[in-house]
């Protein structure tokens, strides 16, 4: 899904701590980057989106996480792939389970916001002994709403032709971007036709705290999308809501400080 940015930052400021590397992932080098002090806070991007969708919000983070940021195999500063499969969001999270094995951190905190949010409740179903709590932010829940290809689609189509929406997809992947727009597309189509499972397996198995998040105003996932997040609040075995009144897609990018201390409250408390 295309992520709309309440603002955005071009660098990170010249003083923050900062390390920036790779790991290679089946023969491929995948983007990674931290920041800050405290608890490990693994922050996943969406679809057509990059981990720089995270730089401005990093001032409410990094004072208390040690902020980790990656970009995706086929996004932003990783390596080019020539498609993407219809169980993206699956796939992603070997992804993240190999930075966190790389890094050798031991359980983190992982907060995914619209596709990312997919790809950090399959990387705790994964890998639970990886995993300390989820924060999963506005996204559709269990299954893709009815219209959701076409949806998809007409949004996509509509970004093409959108001067701020073709900004944004070069700030984040860079001069190929209308290719990686593209790919992406396709594997979501494909995983709506399809009917792919969006999680790897039942969410009554997920052992870990869950955090549902969204806006009630967000015209980009399904319209039910607080009773989705109360079934599945109901399905897992400790897990949470929270609701933003207002805002747009997605709520930690459109209700940035409220976001950042209900993330701080729910890991901390």
């Amino acid at each position: 899904m295309l992520l709309r940015l309440a603002g955005q930052s071009d660098k990170y400021n010249d003083q923050e701590a900062e390390n920036m590397s790779y790991f290679t992932f089946h023969s491929k080098k995948i983007f990674y980057k931290e920041t800050g002090h405290g608890k490990p806070l693994v922050m996943l991007h969406g679809d057509t989106a990059s981990s720089v969708m995270f730089e401005f919000l990093l001032p409410l983070y990094q004072e208390h996480f040690r902020v980790i940021l990656l970009d995706f195999l086929g996004n932003g500063q990783s390596d080019r792939v020539s498609h993407f499969p219809a169980d993206l969001w699956s796939s992603q999270a070997e992804q993240v389970i190999a930075l966190i094995e790389h890094m050798h951190i031991g359980k983190v905190n992982i907060l995914g916001t619209s596709g990312g949010a997919w790809i950090a409740a399959n990387t705790a179903l994964k890998r639970p002994d990886l995993t300390e709590k989820v924060i999963a932010d506005s996204f559709d829940g269990r299954t893709l709403h009815e219209t959701f290809a076409e949806d998809l689609l007409k949004e996509r189509r509509a970004a093409m032709q959108d001067p701020s929406a073709r900004q944004f997809y070069q700030w984040c992947q860079g001069e190929d971007w209308e290719s990686i727009v593209e790919l992406n597309t396709q594997a979501l189509v494909k995983c709506a036709a399809d009917r792919v499972p969006l999680f790897c397996m039942p969410l009554e198995k997920l052992q870990v705290p869950i955090l549902f998040m969204g806006s009630r105003e967000d015209s980009m996932c399904r319209r039910n999308i607080e009773e989705e997040y109360l079934e599945m609040s109901r399905l897992v075995q400790d897990g949470s809501i929270h609701m933003f009144q207002t805002g747009g897609h997605p709520s930690i990018l459109t209700n940035a400080e409220l976001s950042a201390r209900v993330i701080t409250e729910f890991i901390y408390g």
